[in-house]
């Protein structure tokens, strides 16, 4: 089992910036890929950006230059920095760690993007 705590979420307004950070713990070994998920009220959940243990990362057209993904394997954490924040990012932002035989999710933190 793989358990996933995140934090970082919380209020801003357009323009600013908030750094999530989730903590991998237990059978860490066989995960391969972590990311970050969100899900607005009404949608379907979505993949905002995702990092390998290698280091390659993929994001989601809307934030590409906006958000970054990064990751410190010797810590197990993996972080998303977003910047440039507008209302559409308002979300439960989902840490998630993929192995090969599971997906594990974190609890989910709140981020609210208002004027």
């Amino acid at each position: 089992q793989v358990r996933l705590v995140e934090s970082g979420g919380g209020l801003v307004q357009p323009g600013g910036s908030l750094r999530l950070s989730c903590a991998a713990s237990g059978s860490i070994f066989s995960i391969n890929t972590m990311a970050w998920y969100r899900q607005a009220p009404g949608k379907e959940r979505e993949l905002v950006a995702g990092i390998t243990k290698g280091g390659t990362r993929n994001y989601l057209d809307s934030v590409k230059d906006r958000f970054t993904i990064s990751r410190d394997n010797a810590k197990n954490t993996v972080y998303l920095q977003m910047s440039s924040l507008k209302p559409e990012d308002t979300a439960v932002y989902y840490c998630n760690a993929a192995s090969p035989w599971n997906d594990y999710w974190g609890q989910g933190t709140q981020v609210t993007v208002f004027s």
